[in-house]
């Protein structure tokens, strides 16, 4: 079955179905999250995109990203996408929303209504190969430094959004 996203309005207000990689390719408005995971050190886990995925592979993100699915409560969708890419398990919250559009090469643009979740942890990670190549934990500071000097080794909706996500994990006694 061909894995369909949200189309969303300005709202957050459903107003259909796209298949996934259709929705990358027009594109359309989709709901979706962005998960940051801090351990007890304020280190910020960061993963690879496998070199498999359909865009922006190899690139260094956030803990971990994706769609809910038709009828997925987004605390569902959040729990089974880091259960499924990392191995985690962990309580998370939603902490704020944004819209964003950016070119993602192969001719494919993101735009998303993107839910931002935070959590703590400091288990280790359990990869799923087919979604995530490597692993690591970083400071903000040198991820402020990386982002920075190599622009191009981050995905376009991490960098759109961490400055914003530091805020906020501040807020929130994370970092």
């Amino acid at each position: 079955m061909m894995e369909q996203v949200i189309l969303v309005d300005e709202q957050d207000k459903p107003i259909g179905l796209m298949e996934k990689h259709a929705a990358h390719i027009e594109p359309h408005l989709h709901r979706a999250f962005s998960i940051f995971i801090f351990n007890s050190k304020g280190e910020l886990l960061m993963q690879q995109r496998a070199l498999s995925k359909y865009h922006s592979p190899g690139l260094w993100t956030n803990t971990c990203c994706s769609h809910p699915r038709d009828g997925e409560t987004l605390e569902e969708a959040t729990a089974r996408r880091l259960w499924e890419e990392m191995g985690m398990r962990c309580e998370m919250h939603e902490i704020y929303t944004f819209i964003y559009k950016a070119p993602v090469g192969q001719g494919l643009t993101e735009h998303e209504f993107d839910h931002v979740w935070i959590g703590q942890s400091d288990d280790t990670p359990s990869i799923n190969t087919d979604e995530v190549a490597s692993w690591k934990y970083m400071s903000i500071n040198d991820l402020e430094k990386d982002i920075a000097l190599y622009p191009s080794h981050y995905t376009e909706w991490f960098k759109i959004t961490f400055d914003e996500m530091t805020h906020h994990a501040r807020m929130f006694q994370f970092l």
